[in-house]
């Protein structure tokens, strides 16, 4: 059974939008890993996941990175990979086997992962679900698509669009799920110089959803730090559901063993950081 720690955060300053977004073309993240994402509303609860009855990939589970080129600047045919090796759709998978219910998403553990859930204390809903290793971290979130064709190519030019006009830096490149996004988002330190954080943005396109995964810290520039985390990427299992849902709308995540989200606890100030200029956003926040 995983421990939970529950802490509720709220943001010093507004800012345009909170870290724990429920769109799929959100731009907001942190390096600091080490820092629990917080904003306005947003409870962070955090397990040890590598505790919970959820299955531990080895070294050798799917999703090793040989194919991914650091650095790759050209891009060659811009076609979505086999889903084989995962991410999965419930129709893929017999049951949960092992994973972490988490609604619409199943997620397996590694030793030494941290889980942190995000829930939006206004609309009483988990909105972000973050796995954090070591100096790296990943952020999982899973929206409704249309039936006929995947999104992630235009939402990958949003965010970069974003990203951009708030004068930091977008690029595509080729990575083990496809086509990526590597970022520099712009921020500010504690004396208000500009500073950059690398991130970076993977999507896959499923049967009615899209699954996007941000990295961020370590994983965002070095691929031996990421590849644990991407391994956890492709065991993630996405369960749609069949109610009908419209397009970028966020499917439903819910606290593990539990049908209704985290109540809220006592607020404690902190600053959040955030470069969202859609709607509220989670990513890896910084909190001072």
């Amino acid at each position: 059974m995983s421990i939970f720690r529950r802490t509720s955060k709220k943001a010093a300053e507004p800012s345009e939008s909170s870290p724990a977004s429920s769109s799929p073309a959100s731009s907001s993240a942190s390096s600091d890993t080490a820092s629990s994402p917080s904003a306005d509303g947003v409870v962070q609860t955090t397990a040890d996941i590598a505790s919970a009855d959820a299955p531990v990939l080895g070294e050798t589970s799917v999703g090793a990175v040989d194919d991914f080129e650091a650095g790759a600047t050209e891009l060659t045919v811009a076609t979505a990979p086999s889903r084989a090796a995962g991410p999965f759709d419930r129709s893929e998978v017999e049951d949960t086997e092992g994973r972490l219910d988490l609604g619409s998403l199943w997620l397996a553990g590694i030793p030494g992962m941290e889980l942190r859930l995000e829930v939006d204390q206004e609309a009483d809903t988990v909105v972000g679900v973050t796995a954090v290793l070591g100096e790296s971290a990943v952020q999982l979130q899973a929206f409704a698509a249309p039936r006929s064709e995947g999104i992630w190519e235009e939402i990958r030019g949003e965010i970069a669009a974003s990203i951009t006009r708030q004068g930091g830096t977008a690029e595509d490149t080729v990575g083990p799920l496809g086509v990526e996004l590597q970022t520099r988002m712009p921020g500010q330190d504690g004396n208000g110089r500009t500073v950059f954080s690398p991130a970076r943005f993977l999507g896959v396109d499923g049967p009615r959803w899209f699954l996007r995964a941000v990295l961020s810290g370590r994983a965002a520039i070095d691929p031996d730090a990421a590849e644990p985390l991407i391994d956890v990427v492709r065991a993630t299992v996405v369960v749609r559901g069949d109610e009908p849902m419209a397009p970028r709308d966020l499917l439903p995540l819910t606290l593990p063993d539990a049908g209704e989200p985290a109540p809220a606890p006592e607020q404690e100030p902190a600053r959040t950081d955030d470069l969202t200029p859609f709607e509220r956003g989670p990513e890896i926040t910084e909190i001072r």
